[in-house]
């Protein structure tokens, strides 16, 4: 998988921590965290529902300040007031990993695991985020704008699926930062995404399957 470094290079940060972590880990518990398996078979069930006439997948592995929700959100207004197509024959698929991973946890976690700090990710007071801040006020722009949160988008009918090797790496760089047990990071993360978004094995084939279902390809 290949990471790319969000506001502030904390995503080139991550990968140095990470690399340093490695020497401290035993390759048992490297086993039981970094090859942790998303299901027996996974379902992929957020292809099964994508049938509408325009499709197009967006591919965010860095925050970039919040524009991929707003490139999402313009995705539907557009089709909708230029050509006049309902959401309901608009599918739009919005990818987690990377820099992004934990914006597809619920606000218990950015608060349980202090996420906005260990992201350097501030809220709308230039104080760490202690909430998802994708969720429902992303602020882009220094504009708050609800209508390009997950939520909304969510309500439209738009996709989210998070990586469960980005899940995996990140978890384990977020023990190591916290000093707790990677695993036991890992199942609750795990446990706490938000309701709709799908844990997929890995965004690498995700953009493949994209691509055979016929989405078009938005790169973040």
């Amino acid at each position: 998988m290949r990471f790319i470094a969000g506001n502030r290079g904390t995503l080139l940060a991550l990968a140095t921590i990470w690399a340093a972590a490695g020497a401290a880990i035993t390759s048992t518990r490297l086993a039981a965290t970094v090859l942790a398996p998303v299901a027996d078979a996974p379902a992929d069930n957020w292809l099964k529902g994508l049938n509408g006439k325009h499709k197009q997948f967006f591919d965010f592995p860095a925050t970039g300040g919040g524009i991929p929700l707003v490139h999402m959100m313009n995705y539907y207004d557009t089709y909708n007031k230029a050509y006049g197509i309902p959401d309901s024959d608009i599918d739009a698929v919005g990818t987690f990993y990377g820099s992004t991973t934990f914006h597809a946890l619920n606000d218990a976690m950015w608060a349980k695991y202090r996420l906005g700090e260990f992201l350097k990710e501030n809220d709308g007071s230039g104080k760490p985020a202690t909430a998802n801040p994708w969720r429902t006020s992303p602020v882009v722009l220094g504009m708050t704008l609800a209508p390009a949160s997950i939520e909304s988008l969510e309500k439209r009918g738009a996709t989210f699926i998070v990586c469960n090797n980005a899940l995996t790496i990140f978890s384990g760089l977020l023990a190591q930062a916290r000093g707790l047990d990677a695993k036991v990071v890992y199942d609750d993360l795990r446990a706490n995404i938000l309701p709709g978004v799908e844990l997929v094995p890995g965004m690498v084939v995700a953009v493949e399957q994209a691509q055979r279902a016929g989405l078009s390809y938005h790169r973040q």
